[in-house]
Formats: structure tokens, C-alpha cells, sequence
């Protein structure tokens, strides 16, 4: 079985207009958004084994709170920031694990779960896809369609 987690970071804080994109931290809906996403992801039995992040402080944050909820260390990615769909499923492919998690950044976020999805998604802050195949490997993962998908948002 494969099951890949796909998350867009919460709801960054546009306050100071002055700070670096990748510095941006979390406001107050994303800081509340994040560990109710997490808890929603563990009620429906998913709980990753590795969880993948950008480095960026709203991508990390995030993932900090999905880490704690799922007992899991968060694993920062420094190519995931920004990156295209082809990085981010990369990134989960090369993990080595059969659960994974990766939390990371619009457009390609979006890109990647219509990609696998075959529709279109667009993934809100906070939005998490789940994707389950029940048979094969990574090889299966963007040449099969999953078994099962779910998109969940706050």
C-alpha cells in the first residue's frame, strides 16, 4: 500500500510587508487551522510514518503541528519550497516510506493533486489530499489512478 499526504501550509501573516516570503510565519486562523486539519487527518486512521516539509517558517510550522498530533518527526526538504509537482512527488517517492506526508506550497500543490486526482483541485490553506493505493509501488503513483481520495479542508 502507498498513501501519500499532500498539505498546503495554513494561513500565513501578510502583517510585515517587509519580510522575506520564505520568513513569513503563521497568523492566527493558520495557527488554528493546522493542528484541526492534523486531528481531522488521524480521525479518518491515516497517520503518515514520514513527514516531509519546505523550510519555510509557515510550510514548518504547519508540519510541527501535524508532527505533534501524529507523533512523527518533520523532515525539512529546503527543494520543496515552491517547488513544482514533480519535486514534491519526487521528494515523497525518495523518502522510502509506504505513508507519507508533504507539506509544501501553491501553485504546485494544487498542480499535483489535480494531476493525481484527475480533476481539478484547488488546494486552500490548511487543505489536506489523501491518496491511497492498495496495490503496487511508487512506480504506480502518477501513472495509476489511486484507489482512493480524499480532500479535506478547514
Amino acid at each position: 500500500m502507498i498513501q501519500l499526504i499532500l498539505a498546503r501550509h495554513a494561513k500565513s501573516d501578510w502583517a510585515d510587508e517587509g519580510l522575506d516570503d520564505h520568513d513569513r510565519p503563521l497568523n492566527d486562523r493558520g495557527r488554528r487551522d493546522a493542528p484541526a486539519m492534523a486531528r481531522s487527518v488521524l480521525r479518518r486512521g491515516v497517520r503518515p510514518e514520514v513527514l516531509l516539509s519546505s523550510t519555510a517558517v509557515r510550510a514548518r510550522s504547519t508540519a510541527d503541528a501535524f508532527a505533534e498530533e501524529f507523533e512523527v518527526e518533520v523532515t525539512e526538504r529546503p527543494e520543496l519550497y515552491l517547488a513544482e509537482p514533480d519535486a514534491l512527488l519526487d521528494a515523497a517517492r525518495a523518502s522510502g516510506a509506504h505513508e507519507v506526508m508533504v507539506v509544501a506550497h501553491d501553485p504546485g500543490m494544487s498542480e499535483l493533486v489535480s494531476r493525481l486526482a484527475d480533476r481539478d483541485v484547488r488546494m486552500v490553506t490548511s487543505a489536506v489530499a489523501i491518496f491511497t493505493w492498495h496495490e503496487g509501488d511508487w512506480s504506480d503513483v502518477g501513472s495509476t489512478a489511486p484507489d482512493e481520495f480524499e480532500l479535506l479542508t478547514p
